[in-house]
């Protein structure tokens, strides 16, 4: 994985056709786990 660039800080983002809101409370949960 190091070699290709995926380190262990690494986010990744992967959106599609969805409300903006629910995006953003997505992450929001995401962030409070790290």
């Amino acid at each position: 994985r190091l070699s290709v660039g995926i380190t262990p800080g690494l986010i990744r983002l992967s959106v599609g056709l969805e409300y903006v809101d629910d995006i953003l409370d997505d992450i929001n949960q995401a962030l409070q786990h790290v």
